[in-house]
């Protein structure tokens, strides 16, 4: 079975730094690795409640999604619950989001994000972060 999906990154910038989240060491994907809050859109949701929401769940604040400035795709292989195959692939927009709130929250999480620690990253710092490989063309980007 093949899949394809859509996926928002929200680019969280305050004070010279970004907000970026590391993958758990149990995940499927990319374990230990960082990247930025974001994730694939339900049928039907609205493009900004979409990155709305994503932010909220993963760190807990609140943003106003901005333009977009970069957009990217990846492929994953999983199997579903009864061991067949699914080929996925993900197309994706890097967007800017100005902060509402900046206490971070790890409450609203679900397990299947596979997020572990977030970290306001400076920009000169977040070349230093083991980052996943996709998402160094759009970090380079920013």
């Amino acid at each position: 079975m093949s899949k394809l999906f859509f996926a928002q990154k929200a680019f969280i910038v305050r004070d010279q730094s970004v907000l970026l989240v590391r993958k758990s060491a149990d995940g499927p994907n990319q374990p230990g690795k960082w990247e930025v809050p974001g994730g694939r859109m339900d049928f039907g949701e609205d493009v900004d409640d979409h990155l709305k929401r994503e932010v909220s769940e993963e760190v807990g604040i609140e943003v106003m999604p901005g333009p977009p400035f970069h957009i990217w795709q990846w492929r994953l292989s999983r199997r579903s619950d009864d061991g067949d195959p699914i080929e996925m692939q993900i197309v994706a927009v890097a967007r800017f989001c100005t902060p509402l709130t900046t206490q971070l929250s790890d409450a609203g999480r679900v397990a299947e994000d596979y997020l572990a620690e977030m970290a306001w990253v400076p920009f000169d710092e977040v070349s230093s972060y083991d980052v996943i490989p996709n998402m160094r063309p759009v970090i380079d980007s920013l």
